[in-house]
């Protein structure tokens, strides 16, 4: 199987910062889970802008194990679609940024974090 992450930057709706965090990590996240070919999800806040403009606060990073992701993906809109997977109106649609990203090199670590 391949391995890709599916990248998503993303804003709350002005005013509703609070919503968007509640549902993105009480229900969003368990509903893109039980899509076939997910295997995990987490969330991260901008800390530090370091080099350019930066115009997102929240990052998502989903792991996909699949021959076919185009088919992975396709059960996020038939998810959407069936009403299993509900948007959020604390989500400014207008602002996510999403990427598939294929792995194409092993994990390295830092030679203190290898195995003994």
């Amino acid at each position: 199987m391949v391995k890709y992450k599916l990248v998503v930057l993303s804003e709350p709706t002005e005013g509703q910062e609070d919503e968007y965090n509640r549902w993105y990590n009480e229900v969003h996240l368990a509903d893109v889970l039980r899509v076939p070919g997910f295997l995990a999800a987490q969330r991260f806040k901008l800390h530090t802008p370091m080099n350019g403009q930066f115009p997102h606060s929240y990052l998502s990073i989903y792991e996909i194990e699949s021959e076919n992701p185009q088919q992975v993906l396709a059960g996020l809109v038939e998810a959407t679609e069936a009403g299993a997977m509900v948007i959020s109106a604390a989500l400014n649609v207008d602002s996510p940024v999403v990427a598939l990203f294929e792995t194409c090199s092993p994990l390295v670590t830092a030679p203190s974090q290898a195995p003994a």
